[in-house]
This record gives structure tokens, sequence and C-alpha cells, in this order.
């Protein structure tokens, strides 16, 4: 009870797993939320109990509402509190607008943009009987720049981008500070499955100012910045870690 609890959604692979072993090395007992991958969500417990740390396995499509209410009742049974809520599990049909359909939409801002505010709901519910918390979303260059068929994405990440700002002002009274980190193009599992994944990656070797891609551990650093105290006066940014990318479009 004593111990601060992480709660990192998709956090079997990727960014997250990245993010929530990194968590798990500063010293919280983290939540480990996945919607498919098992396997890997077994991994990234292993891997977070080898540092002396508790993680809990959760299976939850964080898309659904009835599914974080649920995931939150089991935080509430295993650990009793929560401190800090890493909204970063994602999804998306990657199309044109005009070949999106209503399921793709629907599909894609449930995961990345509704999430956000439900699962914000249910942690700040914890957050309050400790004394306050922290939410870090991670977002990315396409919520403010154009992208190949990146466009039910983009405005999901806009949306998170902005509802960040709302929270920010209606949590800050109650010791919560809210933010998010933009990334520009990772080289992650994620991005196996954009159709024009070889372009982006040629695009972000040639044309970073900072001379390489951008990296997992560039992400997890700007995170766990924000969740310091130095970060205390930061309310409602995205902050982006792209390396000068988008500098210049």
């Amino acid at each position: 009870m004593d111990k601060k609890v992480a709660v990192v959604t998709g956090s079997s692979r990727g960014i997250g797993r990245a993010i929530a072993l990194r968590l798990a090395q500063e010293g919280f007992d983290i939540v480990v939320n996945y919607a498919r991958s098992k396997e890997a969500a077994l991994q990234t417990a292993k891997e977070i109990e080898a540092l002396g740390q508790k993680a809990l396995i959760v299976k939850a499509n964080v898309g659904k509402v009835e599914k974080i209410r649920e995931m939150f009742a089991q935080i509430d049974e295993a650990f009793g509190r929560v401190d800090v809520l890493i909204n970063n599990a994602a999804s998306g049909v990657l199309r044109p607008a005009i070949d999106l359909e209503e399921s793709h939409w629907d599909w894609t801002m449930d995961i990345n943009s509704k999430a956000l505010l439900f699962c914000a709901q249910e942690a700040v519910k914890r957050m309050e009987k400790v004394g306050g918390g922290k939410i870090v979303s991670i977002s990315s260059l396409g919520s403010i720049r154009y992208l190949e068929n990146y466009t039910a994405v983009g405005v999901s990440k806009a949306a998170v981008e902005s509802l960040t700002r709302y929270l920010a002002v209606e949590l800050a009274s109650k010791n919560i500070s809210v933010n998010a980190v933009s990334g520009g193009a990772i080289d992650t599992d994620a991005l196996k499955h954009f159709p024009n994944r070889d372009e982006l990656l040629a695009d972000a070797v040639a044309k970073t100012p900072a001379g390489r891609m951008v990296e997992p551990k560039d992400i997890v650093n700007a995170v766990l910045f924000l969740l310091s105290e130095q970060a205390e006066m930061i309310r409602g940014q995205t902050i982006i870690v792209d390396g000068g990318r988008s500098l210049l479009m």
C-alpha cells in the first residue's frame, strides 16, 4: 500500500513496455495492460518482477468503458492506489480520409481518444486518495501535420492533446498534473503496419537535424521528466520529441 503504482496502458510491447520497465527501475509497481499480446505482457511482467517490483497483468480493451472500469477494480484489489497513469495504448486504421468507414473511425477514436478520458476519470478517483498524481499521454506528430494514410489516427491524437489541456486545468486543484509527449517516427512494431513505412524511416533518417531517428528511450526520458518534481509547473503541454524534424516542414 505504500509503494507508488503506475498504470501503463498498452505496455506489453513497444514504447509502453519501455516506459513500464523504466518506471519499475524507478521503484514503481506496474499495471501491465494489454489487449491481445498475452505472451508479451507476461514477459514484460517477468522483467518488472526481476527488478524487484510487483506487476499486475490486466487484459482490457481500453476503447470500452466497461473494460476500463473492470481494470481499475482489479487494480484496487491488487494495489489499492494509483499514482501515475500513462495513456499509451493506441490503434487505428491507416487509410486516406475518403476511404475511411464509420467502424474505422469509431475504433480509432475509442482506443486513442476516449480511453484517455475514461481512464483518467477512474485514475483520478484513486489519485485523490493519495494526495495527487500525474497523467501523461503519448501522442504523435500526425496530430499537427499531415501524414499519408494517417487521418483517423492523427485526428484522434489531436483530440488527446486537446483533452490533455482541458484535464490539466480541471485537475490542477486536485494536485494532478496532465501532459503529453509527442514523438517523431520511431521504428517500433507499430510502424510495421504503415504501408509507407520505408518512406517514413528514410525521411526520419535524412531530415532529422539531430542526426538520428528518435528512439524509444527518448520518449521514455521525456515521460520521466514530466513525472518528476522538476516539471511541477508544466501543465497541459505536449512536449515534442522529434530531434527537430518538424522544424523543417
